[in-house]
């Protein structure tokens, strides 16, 4: 306002020089007046006025806005008043005007005068958040909408200006619709636009589905709620059921999300992540397990000792070990689940039980430990076996003895059962097995006995064995150093086995011989006679010892006497050697 008052000021002096040439001051001595008409007088320094006044004018007349600002007005003088309730002026009001200036230079007669500017930095929505819109004013809202519907994307950008937004109808308060990330020029004046943690986008990660509670609705849809129950128990009247509608609709859609980054209001829905990938429940720990050592000393006697262990439960675990009653005897049992939510089933879950937290809390482990328990305490079908052949089944009771004889029977029953339950629920049981139980030592206690006296007999046997191993190896290798000299005995063996038959030949040879000569014999003397034959006998072997010995020839000369016997034949050479042979024997005494 000055520089109006100043540059008026100036225009009218400027003017009056023009129009007032020479003319006295008026009140002022002639004298001076003249000098001071003559100065001002002038037509040079009228236009001077005139020019300096219209620059201080023009002044107020422009403004210049900033590339990264928005400039904003606000009406002062010469408008009419807003009406009751309204915020936003429009053209030819006072107040917040709906009119924005971008950037670059503005030229309006007494701009600065009539408005007053203001300059607001540009709306920057970063990536990955969505701006919350909430405008300060337009038409109410009717009876029973919290939130103003969205804009559809080709009006978007119309709907974005002030004026426009207020005369087509535009609703106050809170809009559905979002800003998704970039640069928006908008009036502030009008649209407050918010940007903070809660306006993060809505980001379905790889392996999960967003199931979406909306609580608006889009004109011109059927939105007929349907009862839906889990795929896998459509039949089933203990399945669960939920209350869904199509996308768009004001409920639970039935459709999921896929994996993806969403700018959706969180004012207007509410996305629930459900994990559809396959998920590993552990029930570990939380318990004693206790132990009895069995052990020989140097005299073979068993000892045994007890001990305990304390369990605890890991940190990945879902829940303690579950607790089973056999036969009077209380045993924890560990055990694993593996499962899975498919994507169809995924918003009847979250809408009747809620995200994979609830699903582990409120249906698994509860279904587990009951269905378990209820295996250990009742019957179970065993193979009949002769010998290692499976020859029928027979359903029994459940032994403690069971959890380590027929694991697998065990699992079987508790698996089946358990995925029926687990069906109704939409939650698929891809497998169950059970951990190693922690059966009282008491009941091992015999079995144990039983199968070190069976390791040691069989170890006894093996000593032995390898003992009988030992001897024969030693033999065989004594037989290895002996066999030089075996084999000269067995050459020996040969030589008089091969003597024996040669003497036995010779014996059969000789007897052979005699029995000839005795033959021969028995035939002189059949013709000689006995006495004849047995000197001539004698006379041979005289003859025969006198050929090996010829000493005896001189030793005969001297025994032979100096008389002559007459004879003739055996009887002279009798007579011969008859008077020899008793010289000899005298010689011999």
């Amino acid at each position: 306002m000055l520089y109006v008052i100043i540059g008026s000021i100036l225009i009218l002096f400027g003017a009056q020089a023009l129009f007032r040439r020479g003319a006295p001051a008026s009140g002022m001595p002639p004298g001076k007046g003249a000098m001071i008409g003559s100065i001002l007088g002038g037509p040079v320094m009228g236009i001077i006025l005139i020019i300096a006044g219209l620059g201080v004018l023009a002044s107020t007349s422009f403004v210049l806005i900033a590339a990264d600002k928005v400039g904003h007005l606000k009406r002062i003088y010469l408008a009419s008043d807003l009406p009751p309730g309204r915020i936003i002026a429009l053209p030819g009001q006072k107040g917040p005007q709906a009119e924005i200036l971008g950037p670059g230079f503005h030229f309006r007669p007494l701009l600065n005068v009539l408005y007053d500017v203001e300059e607001r930095n540009v709306v920057q929505i970063p990536e990955g958040y969505y701006g919350q819109i909430t405008t300060l004013d337009g038409a109410p809202m009717p009876e029973g909408m919290f939130i103003a519907p969205v804009i559809a994307d080709d009006k978007l950008a119309t709907m974005l200006e002030a004026q426009a937004y207020i005369e087509q109808g535009g609703y106050r308060g809170p809009q559905e619709t979002v800003l998704k990330p970039g640069s928006y020029r908008l009036n502030q004046y009008l649209f407050d636009v918010r940007i903070d943690q809660d306006t993060m986008a809505t980001v379905i990660p790889t392996g999960q589905v967003g199931v979406v509670k909306s609580n608006v609705q889009q004109p011109g849809l059927n939105c007929q709620e349907e009862m839906v129950r889990v795929s896998q128990a459509q039949h089933d009247a203990e399945a669960l059921s939920v209350p869904l509608v199509p996308k768009g609709c004001i409920g639970l859609w039935k459709d999921p999300l896929l994996p993806g980054a969403y700018y959706l209001n969180r004012h207007a829905y509410d996305v629930t992540l459900v994990d559809t990938r396959v998920q590993t429940w552990e029930y570990k720990g939380g318990y004693t397990r206790r132990f009895i050592d069995l052990s020989l000393d140097q005299q073979g006697n068993l000892n045994q000792v007890e001990r305990a262990v304390n369990v605890p439960k890991p940190d990945t675990a879902v829940d303690v070990a579950v607790f089973v009653k056999v036969e009077g005897w209380d045993i924890p049992q560990e055990l694993r689940a593996v499962a899975q939510v498919s994507p169809e089933n995924a918003p009847i879950v979250a809408g009747s039980v809620g995200g994979i937290d609830q699903i582990e809390h409120r249906i698994l482990t509860p279904l587990i430990r009951s269905i378990v328990r209820n295996v250990a305490g009742s019957s179970i079908r065993v193979p009949k076996k002769e010998g290692d052949a499976i020859v029928g089944y027979e359903t029994r009771p459940t032994k403690v003895l069971d959890f380590i004889e027929n694991r697998e029977a065990i699992e079987d029953t508790i698996e089946q059962q358990i995925k029926t339950e687990a069906r109704k629920a939409g939650v698929e049981i891809k497998e169950v097995r059970l951990g190693e139980p922690a059966i009282p030592p008491e009941i091992l206690l015999g079995r144990q006995r039983q199968q070190l006296a069976d390791q040691l007999g069989e170890a006894y046997k093996r000593e032995t064995e390898a003992q009988k191993q030992r001897i024969e190896t030693e033999q065989a290798k004594a037989t290895a150093n002996e066999q030089p000299r075996l084999v000269e005995s067995q050459i020996a063996v040969k030589v008089a086995e091969q003597k024996e038959a040669e003497r036995a030949a010779l014996g059969r040879a000789e007897r052979k011989y005699l029995e000839e000569i005795a033959q021969g014999q028995s035939a002189q003397a059949n013709v000689l006679g006995q006495d004849r034959v047995a000197m001539l006998q004698a006379l041979e072997k005289v003859l025969g010892s006198l050929e090996r010995e010829p000493n005896l020839v001189a030793l005969m000369g001297k025994l032979v006497p100096n008389t002559v016997v007459t004879g003739s034949g055996l009887e002279g050479a009798a007579a011969i050697l008859g008077d020899a042979m008793s010289k000899t024997s005298a010689v011999a005494q």
